[in-house]
């Protein structure tokens, strides 16, 4: 049971963003030269795309239920998906993932690391 039929244009509206997006991330896999390009494209697609794809649902099926865990999905979405990206960054680098050769700065380069005991 759907409220109106303007709920039905704006979930239709967030399912073509949610697409869009996600068209996005593939294009961005092929077309991005070094593993941080790709996961950055990967990682905003998820979020993006899966936000407005769980909105499209709370539009679409307006009961109290749905709306709450389409909610709760964006909130999952919303910290988890750049906390993930983030770490498996974080890990590519420490695990010596070269950067693009046309890397500008590397802001994460110490020029003088910790020693090991």
């Amino acid at each position: 049971m759907t409220a109106g039929p303007w709920t039905d244009w704006v979930a239709a509206v967030l399912l073509v963003v949610a697409g869009l997006y996600t068209l996005g991330a593939a294009v961005g896999l092929f077309r991005m030269p070094d593993f941080y390009g790709r996961l950055h494209a990967v990682s905003v697609a998820g979020s993006v795309g899966g936000g407005a794809a769980a909105l499209a649902v709370a539009f679409a099926f307006p009961e109290v239920g749905t709306i709450t865990k389409a909610l709760m999905t964006l909130v999952f979405l919303f910290l988890g998906g750049p906390v993930g990206g983030h770490l498996l960054a974080r890990a590519a680098y420490r695990s010596g993932e070269p950067l693009w050769e046309e890397t500008v700065i590397d802001e994460l380069d110490d020029p003088h690391p910790p020693k090991r005991l």
